[in-house]
Order: C-alpha cells, then sequence, then structure tokens
C-alpha cells in the first residue's frame, strides 16, 4: 500500500480522537472502548490483507514512512494526489482560438472606386484638415480607431491611407510583421519617384539607443516571439529636414499590429523650424486579413497657419508615405522567402 494513503487514515484517527476529546464529555466509558474498537476493525479494512500490527508498530510505521515521503516530496505530492484525486475527470482548458477577418469586417462600406485605389501600387490616400472628415470609417467592432489615437497631439493636417498587399507564397502573421517592421536600416534603399526619376528622399535610417543617446545600433535579429510592446528610437537622416528623430511604440494587439512613430526633437525644413517636438505622428496598422495583408495608416502634424499658408507638407509626406509602404512590403515579401525556404 502506497503510504499516503496510510498517513490518509491515520489522519482520521487523529481526527476522530479530537473530536471525541472535545464532545467526549457524553459518552461513556463503555461507549467510548466498543466506539474505538469498531473503529480499529473498520479501520484494518483500508489496510486489506496486511498482518494486524499493534498500536505502538502501527505508529512508529507511519513515522518511517511519512519520513521517507518528505525525503521525494515530488513522489509525496504525487502519491497523495492519487489517493484523493484519481477518480476526478481531467481538466481540460482550452484556449480560444481566433480566425483570420476579412476586409469587410474592418470597412464594411468601401466603395469599389476605394477597393480598386486601394490595391493598386500607390493605394489609397486622403488628405484633409481638422475641420474635414475622413474618407474611410472602421467598423465600431473593430478595435481600430487610429484618428481618435492620433487627436493626442492636436493636429491641424490629417493623411489617411490604405493598402491591401495579397499574400504570395503563404499567409502571413504577427511574428512576420513584427520582424519586417524591425529592419530599420532598410528605410534609406527606397527611393520615391520625382518627374520620372528615382530620389532618395531618405539618404540613412538607423536605430539610436535612446532619446538622449543618440549612438546607432544595429538592428536585432530577427524575433522568434512576439512582445506584448517595445519601444525603438530611430533617426532618419532627409535631404530637406536633415535629422528627424522619431520614437516608435509597437503594440501587439488581438489581431494586428500597432505602429506609433513620434518626433521628439523639433522638425526643421531647409534649416527653418517649422514643427514642435511631439507635433507630428503616424499611425501604421498592419492586420493579416482573408484577402491579403492590411496596411491602414492616419498621419497627423502641427503647423501654425502663418507656416502651413507658405510651407506644403503634405506632398512631402506623403512621398514618406510611399517609402514606409514600400519598405514594409519588401519586408513581408523577404518574411515570406524565408518560411519558404525554411
Amino acid at each position: 500500500m502506497r503510504p499516503a494513503r496510510k498517513t490518509a487514515c491515520l489522519f482520521f484517527v487523529f481526527l476522530f480522537i479530537l473530536i471525541f476529546h472535545v464532545f467526549g464529555e457524553s459518552i461513556t466509558e463503555e461507549d467510548e472502548i466498543i466506539f474505538f474498537e469498531e473503529f480499529f476493525i473498520f479501520g484494518d479494512f483500508f489496510f486489506l490483507d496486511e498482518s494486524p500490527m499493534d498500536e505502538e508498530s502501527l505508529f512508529e510505521d507511519e513515522i518511517l514512512l511519512a519520513e521517507e515521503s518528505f525525503l521525494d516530496e515530488d513522489e509525496f505530492l504525487e502519491d497523495l494526489f492519487d489517493t484523493f484525486f484519481l477518480d476526478a475527470p481531467p481538466l481540460v482548458i482550452e484556449a480560444p482560438v481566433f480566425e483570420t477577418r476579412s476586409l469587410d469586417a474592418i470597412f464594411p462600406d468601401l466603395s469599389w472606386w476605394q477597393r480598386a485605389m486601394m490595391n493598386s501600387n500607390e493605394g489609397l490616400r486622403h488628405s484633409f484638415s481638422i475641420n474635414q472628415s475622413p474618407m474611410l470609417y472602421t467598423s465600431p467592432d473593430s478595435g481600430i480607431d487610429l484618428i481618435g489615437s492620433i487627436m493626442d497631439i492636436e493636429p491641424s493636417h490629417l493623411i489617411e491611407a490604405l493598402v491591401l498587399i495579397p499574400y504570395n507564397e503563404r499567409e502571413l502573421d504577427l511574428l512576420d510583421i513584427y520582424n519586417a517592421l524591425g529592419r530599420i536600416g532598410q528605410i534609406e534603399n527606397y527611393p520615391v519617384l520625382i518627374n520620372g526619376n528615382n530620389f532618395y528622399v531618405i539618404t540613412e535610417s538607423t536605430r539610436i539607443e535612446s532619446s538622449s543617446n543618440r549612438r546607432a545600433i544595429s538592428d536585432p535579429l530577427p524575433a522568434e516571439r512576439l512582445p506584448f510592446s517595445e519601444t525603438i528610437y530611430i533617426r532618419l537622416r532627409e535631404v530637406t529636414i536633415g535629422n528627424l528623430f522619431l520614437r516608435g511604440d509597437i503594440s501587439i494587439s488581438l489581431y494586428g499590429i500597432t505602429y506609433s512613430m513620434t518626433n521628439f526633437t523639433d522638425i526643421r525644413y531647409f534649416f527653418l523650424p517649422v514643427m514642435r517636438a511631439e507635433k507630428f505622428k503616424t499611425l501604421i496598422y498592419l492586420e493579416p486579413v482573408s484577402e491579403g495583408l492590411l496596411i491602414y495608416t492616419m498621419s497627423g502634424f502641427y503647423l501654425p497657419d502663418f507656416i502651413s499658408d507658405r510651407v506644403n507638407l503634405t506632398p512631402n509626406i506623403n512621398r514618406r508615405i510611399q517609402i514606409f509602404k514600400n519598405w514594409i512590403t519588401d519586408g513581408l515579401r523577404m518574411q515570406e522567402s524565408l518560411a519558404a525556404a525554411e
């Protein structure tokens, strides 16, 4: 017999002794003798065919068995579990499984023209001021509210964009997206088309240590697990702006990844200060949907009227949106190829 079962029986003996001493005044000596005789006769039933032993031997044996059990705590706990829970049904915990959403579940009111532009190389874009309305509206059940999230900088101008990238070799997942966004050093390799010619607006792109330590650091190796959230710091050297320092906040949601980029220093345009720190923000939301990879962006910036009347930054920001779109697309294609080669 297992030591834990003997110990359990001994425990009940002690329990009845305790109860007897508490309520023993109402039990006669004759009843006491009969009670304990019947108990130990009944107790022998638990020991089945083991040879009888006197009380002193029983206690010595139980103490020895208990000491041996506690020397191996794992075995003791396993035997105890088997004794009391052997007949219990197994406990099964099922993790919820979420199916990939469709494009219509996120943007239910897209017109045929918007769908055609969304699937084009440049994607669907719309520039508007704070007094105007956006073109794109997500479903209230989608859990996506980029325009609400960008209002904390109190923008004067906004640009929304929507692109759908079809899958090639396989469907992409959130880890693919995260690793594609991690290749910051590749941003500088993407030109924009100006007057029929390729023009490199961003001449250098790198991670930096932090907002206070701007030492360049290398991109990490592709991750094997998704973080819950992450903050990185980026320096982009541009032709017209010079050094653009951005803080990138990455957050993982149920269906997608949101990449928020905000300037943590002032922005200059041809050495003229045009935008204060924390007044430019781009939100990039990426989600694998059944039709392909959805890239939905919202950019907002604040310009005083006397600057916005003289400097039109919307075309410049549109060009940078195109650079980021091409960078993300190629990064995702690379993830597809790496996965296919494994």
